[in-house]
């Protein structure tokens, strides 16, 4: 099933068993479906009094086509005349956050493992700054910590349009700070985060160890809290695990509501994956289903990777759906047996905790915290990878092997030494292997 027209012929033809084709010419023939929207079947009539017939007088019908298709239940909605050109232009202003687009709490699979983090979203969501503040969720990647944190910003979004919300990632507040200090802007990025209702910062474990952008958030984070402003925060692990991070930042961080989401269980993950599909108009057995959520059980963004895949299966060649198919987009998704990063993986991930680029990493730049940065990645490909020191030395413009000998060998010193790099290596290969 491709699209939504493929969705409402397999609605028609269950329409066409029940009702007269008299009736079916009457009420349907210029009835034409427009989206699935939050698990609502949108469609749209010329006439009103046609839609509010196909309403009321079919509309139970239909929801049970659609339940039967997904095996989940859906609203219905019938626009009539000109209702279509203002359905158009909410879902354009809805659109105009475009990082929380298509999340909603209605499309949060809500499970043991994570309804504790849910319930407390909602109840930011409704009272942003009475309580909870700051909401800290964590958890391992593609569990679903950036839909809540995004939800939220939505639902407050919809429900106080005049509020002001800001959106950042960890890393971008970094390089947006650099930026504004290297333009003379600073007081231009202070405003943009310092004057909203709404703080939402997802992955804040990349501000640990940067003293300069810890020291900016801390302003950031007291101006917010002490106006009453809510601030919602992401990360892949609770506070107290931060090594680099700051006590006066930890202590606020856990003076709030602190929720972890853990690893869904097989039923969550098998209403997950029939979730995704009914989004994607994708008809999935409930063998496929099972079979999907049993072979992925640690992460949301794999599952939802391979329903992605089957789409595309589907619509580009059109294949059908079978055990063999499943297989494939599962082996395309998931890494199978010990995950080995490539050095591209080594060296963005150590760039970007020190706020380099993977270009700086790879160049003869040869000041402090390039070299440093540069001797770390060298020993993380050496650590997580079967490359010789001859092919790690290909990484960087053909540096010798003796070169790479002995950054590597700096490292494994520091590492007795000193205990902070100790938490830098663990925090970038965390971040690798996420």
């Amino acid at each position: 099933m491709n699209s939504i027209y493929d969705i409402w012929q397999s609605v028609l033809d269950r329409l066409t068993e029940q009702l007269t084709p008299t009736a079916m010419k009457t009420w349907f023939d210029d009835c034409t479906p427009i989206s699935i929207d939050d698990s609502c079947l949108v469609l749209h009539s010329p006439s009103e009094f046609k839609s509010s017939i196909i309403s009321s007088r079919y509309g139970s019908i239909i929801k049970e086509a659609m339940r039967d298709l997904f095996a989940q239940d859906f609203d219905l909605r019938v626009l009539s005349g000109d209702e279509i050109d203002e359905y158009a232009a909410r879902k354009k202003a809805e659109n105009s956050l475009p990082e929380m687009a298509g999340y909603t709490f209605d499309r949060f699979i809500v499970g043991n493992s994570n309804k504790f983090a849910h319930a407390a979203a909602i109840r930011v969501a409704k009272e942003p700054g009475s309580s909870y503040n700051p909401l800290f969720i964590y958890g391992n990647s593609g569990l679903g910590k950036t839909h809540l944190l995004l939800a939220i910003g939505q639902y407050i979004h919809e429900n106080e349009p005049t509020k002001k919300i800001a959106y950042v990632k960890g890393d971008d507040f970094t390089v947006q700070m650099v930026k504004a200090i290297k333009d003379g802007n600073t007081e231009d990025f202070q405003n943009k985060y310092r004057n909203v209702d709404l703080f939402l910062v997802d992955d804040i474990q990349f501000i640990a160890g940067k003293q300069a952008t810890q020291n900016e958030f801390f302003h950031t984070f007291n101006n917010l809290y002490e106006a009453g402003h809510q601030i919602v925060i992401t990360s892949d692990r609770p506070p107290m695990e931060m090594s680099l991070l700051d006590d006066r930042l930890r202590t606020r961080f856990e003076g709030g509501l602190m929720a972890d989401i853990q690893p869904p269980d097989l039923e969550t993950r098998m209403a997950i994956t029939r979730n995704k599909a009914a989004q994607l108009g994708l008809i999935l057995s409930d063998e496929a289903v099972e079979y999907i959520a049993a072979k992925i059980t640690s992460n949301i963004r794999q599952l939802e990777g391979v329903i992605n895949r089957l789409t595309a299966y589907k619509e580009i060649l059109n294949d059908v759906i079978t055990t063999e198919s499943v297989d494939r987009a599962i082996k395309d998704v998931i890494r199978t047996g010990t995950f080995i990063p490539t050095p591209d993986i080594i060296i963005r991930e150590t760039a970007r905790y020190y706020s380099l680029t993977a270009e700086e990493i790879r160049s003869q730049n040869r000041s402090k915290q390039v070299a440093r940065a540069r001797q770390v990645s060298m020993y993380l490909m050496r650590s997580l990878t079967n490359l010789s020191l001859q092919d790690i030395g290909a990484q960087y413009q053909d540096r010798n092997h003796a070169t790479v000998l002995t950054s590597i060998r700096k490292v494994e010193d520091l590492l007795k030494s000193d205990s902070t790099m100790a938490g830098t290596i663990r925090d970038i290969t965390s971040n690798i292997n996420s």
